[in-house]
């Protein structure tokens, strides 16, 4: 097709031109957060990658001319596949100069991978990674992700749309909130809070970092409970959710990690982590020996934004006011350590309690992302 050949990743060589080709799309685009490489190359490491214990993947890159031009991964995660009665191949890793006869090449080819192994959709874009970085980004370009939201040219919409790909799912959505306690919503957040408050059924606490594992217990069950409602919803394996949780257990600030609780047992999570993705826009990926100097440097300064990535209550306490409770002690606590804003990321559009709850907080949206699924 048009010189385009699409070829498998097996060198050292190639693996290296497989993680730095995002460079080559995004070199101007000063919204694009850099992806760490060396987190990058151990995901997609079989003997590291915690992928690699539930599905097999192959990654490729698109050559023109001997002049690399797009990269793609396929991938069969075979646990969730059976699990969820379903015969996906997920796609991810799409990167694609302005140049349609590319992507098609690349969807091409993943589509004949997923045929060879008896799978029947294309999803995605996902890196191996349900939560980090995934989808096309549709709306939003004012201002850099936060921390495991992502970034794209605006031609990947197209790209996948003209394939043939449909939304899988209701969007993904990214909220922002002024932490202004001034504002009409913010009083009436708190007016809310203290009547919760004021009935005495809800205990809210911060992590217990002693008690690490144990709170990862508490965390899994939450998300695989209390989002089981939602359509196309992937439940979480333990040992992805530690895998996940583990670089942050150094730096995560316990005072802004929040459980609710009754008779002991928790009923909901707040999570707030320091959006570091205002340092990691500043230290190119750690490509170079001097990028770690940077990153020591940009981890001494206090980030603007507090990144909150979930909002879990239990189904049979929802409409108690519980996470109204949640969030304001969250914007207490945030405000009183410097943060200026809080990041709402990402909860999806069928999720009837999240937009709501969020949009009634005064907060605003600010990026919109789209899975896509193609049936083959």
């Amino acid at each position: 097709m048009s010189g385009i050949t699409i070829q498998p990743v097996r060198t050292r060589r190639e693996r290296r031109l497989f993680l730095t080709f995002p460079w080559r799309i995004y070199r101007d685009d000063p919204l694009w957060v850099p992806p760490l490489l060396p987190e990058r190359a151990r995901r997609i490491d079989p003997r590291r990658g915690v992928f690699f214990r539930r599905g097999e993947a192959e990654f490729f890159i698109a050559w023109r001319d001997g002049e690399p031009v797009g990269t793609i991964c396929a991938a069969e995660d075979r646990a969730t596949n059976e699990r969820n009665g379903r015969r996906d191949c997920m796609i991810g890793f799409f990167e694609c100069i302005d140049d349609y006869r590319v992507a098609e090449a690349m969807f091409q080819h993943a589509a004949r991978w997923a045929a060879q192994r008896d799978l029947n959709a294309l999803y995605g874009p996902f890196n191996l990674d349900y939560e980090d970085s995934y989808g096309v980004l549709i709306e939003g370009r004012d201002r850099p992700p936060a921390i495991f939201c992502g970034h794209t040219p605006p031609y990947y919409q197209g790209f996948f749309e003209r394939f043939g790909f449909q939304p899988a799912r209701g969007d993904n959505l990214a909220y922002a909130i002024e932490l202004d306690d001034t504002t009409p919503a913010a009083r009436r957040l708190f007016r809310l809070a203290d009547r919760v408050r004021a009935r005495g059924r809800f205990t809210i606490r911060e992590a217990d970092m002693d008690h690490w594992d144990e709170e990862i217990d508490r965390i899994h069950y939450l998300l695989n409970v209390s989002l089981a409602h939602l359509p196309d919803h992937i439940g979480w394996r333990r040992d992805a959710l530690a895998a996940m949780l583990e670089p942050f257990r150094q730096i995560v600030d316990p005072e802004l990690v929040l459980f609710a609780e009754v008779d002991g047992k928790a009923v909901g999570w707040l999570p707030g982590i320091p959006n570091l993705n205002e340092v990691f826009i500043h230290v190119d990926g750690l490509r170079h020996p001097w990028d770690y100097v940077k990153l020591w440097w940009y981890m001494r300064r206090q980030p603007e934004c507090l990144a909150v990535k979930s909002v879990l209550v239990l189904p049979e306490y929802w409409g108690t006011g519980v996470s109204v409770l949640l969030f304001a002690e969250m914007g207490r606590r945030a405000k009183a350590k410097g943060y200026k804003w809080l990041d709402l990321s990402l909860t999806s559009e069928d999720n009837p309690n999240t937009p709501v709850l969020a949009e009634r907080m005064g907060a605003q949206l600010y990026k919109r992302y789209r899975v896509y699924r193609l049936a083959l």
